[in-house]
């Protein structure tokens, strides 16, 4: 989970080099907070900012990156016996609030 975290600073530092119409903003924090349950794991991120935009690019990229590597750490138990992933998938990925200031 900790190499997760890094992941997801990391991702939404930068967000302006994966999505090309994303500007570089100066990024003041990052948080992730992750609940597990027995077969999920939810994450949110929050990310703030000193400039006058949004950074909801930034927090999405945050938290589908902290959910890609906890999905890198363990594809090898979530793998059929195809090789194929049948059951496991990132989804509901979403802005739940935004505020200003």
């Amino acid at each position: 989970m900790a190499a997760a975290e890094v992941a997801a600073v990391l991702a939404a530092k930068n967000t302006p080099q994966t999505l090309p119409f994303c500007h570089p903003i100066p990024i003041t924090n990052v948080q992730t907070e992750a609940k597990i349950g027995l077969s999920s794991i939810t994450v949110q991120s929050t990310v703030k900012t000193t400039a006058r935009t949004g950074v909801e690019m930034e927090a999405l990229s945050a938290a589908s990156t902290y959910l890609l590597t906890v999905w890198d750490m363990v594809k090898q138990y979530e793998k059929d016996p195809r090789g194929q992933y049948p059951d496991t998938q990132i989804a509901d990925l979403r802005v739940l609030t935004k505020s200003k200031g």
